[in-house]
């Protein structure tokens, strides 16, 4: 019950007060510190004269002595927190607040909709270069509000639910390591001729660990698009959710894309542009519209925020449960 309390208590906290460019603009946030060990481990040991084989083992071994470590961290900290009693407690809030991303992926996506709105589809593009890895310069307006409706959904799961997930299972410990294991896959848990072994442990571990969550998020999504367009909205979401979802290049992103796609009305994915080249992709709801606009990244945000009070309640219920 005390992780579930500390939990509500941090997600208010970041949905209020966020990640605050002051402070990490004079200390480097922990997943900064988390991606400098990611790197310094991958230069040392990812060796281009190594065999597949020996570059797959040690992708294994580095990203379990990551997450080991991260782990450790979470449980020393823990028991710190724990023998300061109630300013362990509200250190243990801050410290769980830092790793969720309410009000910056909020934040990220609405400068979106304010660069299409003041700044046109330049404006637009600068903006949403900042949140996705696809070429900009290959969007058009539609493509720049669909990008950035997409990020949204999807780092909805792996930024916020998931983390609050795995800490309330297995407190600091586990949500160190997942923030480790995330961060890994983002960085080293690519298909190219480099990450594609040494990287490979880090995403499909990474897949797993969002298994639940990414299911999780698709339904408070659908739950959220019921709150403010009605019954059918939420039905649509959840069915897209359950049939469209297997049609992401992603086992997990596509749950929560499909479920906004629903709530919109929207069809989204589909083929891009990584670096130069056009990858072939389904759409999510291909019969919805692909008119997307920054009214449609309003209105998405609105959803997700929705969707943000429903997590809240569900771990308020959960402390409700736990008396």
């Amino acid at each position: 019950m005390s992780h579930l309390a500390v939990l509500l208590v941090a997600l208010i906290l970041d949905r209020l007060v966020g990640d605050p460019d002051w402070l990490w603009w004079r200390i480097s946030h922990p997943v900064v510190i988390f991606g400098n060990a990611i790197g310094f481990a991958e230069k040392r040991f990812n060796r281009p004269s190594d065999t597949d084989l020996t570059r797959r083992r040690k992708g294994k071994i580095v990203i379990a002595g990551l997450m080991l470590g991260a782990a450790g961290l979470g449980w020393g900290l823990a028991r710190l927190f724990c023998d300061l009693g109630a300013a362990g407690m509200l250190l243990e809030v801050i410290v769980v607040a830092i790793f969720l991303a309410q009000k910056s992926l909020a934040d990220h996506v609405a400068a979106v909709a304010a660069g299409l709105r003041e700044g046109g589809l330049e404006g637009g593009r600068k903006a949403v270069s900042m949140i996705v890895g696809r070429d900009p310069e290959a969007l058009d307006e539609a493509g720049v509000a669909r990008a950035s409706i997409e990020s949204l959904a999807e780092n909805f799961s792996d930024g916020i639910v998931a983390p609050a997930l795995w800490y309330a299972i297995l407190g600091l410990p586990g949500l160190l390591a997942y923030k480790m294991l995330n961060t890994a896959d983002s960085m080293i848990g690519h298909l190219n001729e480099r990450y594609r072994d040494f990287g490979r442990a880090s995403a499909k571990l990474d897949d797993l660990a969002n298994w639940p969550a990414a299911r999780l998020a698709a339904m408070l999504i659908a739950a959220a698009a019921g709150l403010i367009k009605g019954r059918a909205a939420m039905r649509r979401s959840a069915e897209l959710a359950l049939t469209d979802s297997g049609l992401h290049r992603s086992p997990n992103a596509g749950w929560p894309e499909a479920a906004m796609a629903g709530g919109l009305g929207l069809s989204l994915a589909g083929p891009r542009h990584y670096d130069g080249e056009l990858v072939m992709e389904a759409s999510v709801n291909a019969s919805g519209s692909r008119n997307a606009d920054a009214g449609s990244i309003v209105e998405a945000l609105v959803i997700f925020r929705r969707a943000c009070d429903c997590l809240v309640l569900l771990f308020f219920a959960g402390i409700l449960v736990s008396f």
